[in-house]
């Protein structure tokens, strides 16, 4: 039982990773109006030119590393700073999307607490 829920969870973020990933490059879903503090947070984004794809496509490899089942861990880890932005985003300059987010950093922790034996090394305090 346990091992089928990891599997919805893994293929669930996996899929959302893809479709708001791909999201940002096509505009299938309309956004729902920001906050004017997120909003020139946000524009920022985009003025740059790259950083915004770059989390995007970010968002799609990952996402499409879950539904593989390949490189999970991996992709946990590279998605971490974008998740981390994404949380402190919501809970400071958009309040609307928090049960979304809160959402997604449940099954991320899910996901996270499943492979944990992989980070090991990384959280060590010595180098071996």
């Amino acid at each position: 039982m346990k091992s089928k829920l990891f599997t919805i969870t893994r293929l669930s973020l996996g899929l959302l990773f893809i479709i708001f990933g791909t999201n940002g490059f096509l505009n299938f879903i309309p956004m729902p109006t920001p906050t004017p503090e997120a909003a020139e947070f946000l524009g920022a984004l985009f003025k740059t030119g790259f950083i915004f794809p770059v989390i995007k496509s970010i968002e799609i490899l990952v996402g499409l590393s879950l539904l593989a089942n390949r490189f999970v861990s991996l992709a946990l880890v590279t998605i971490t700073p974008i998740l981390t932005v994404i949380t402190l985003h919501n809970f400071i300059l958009d309040p609307n999307g928090i049960p979304l987010t809160l959402l997604i950093i449940g099954m991320f922790s899910t996901l996270v607490y499943r492979n944990k034996q992989n980070y090991q090394q990384l959280i060590s305090a010595k180098s071996i």
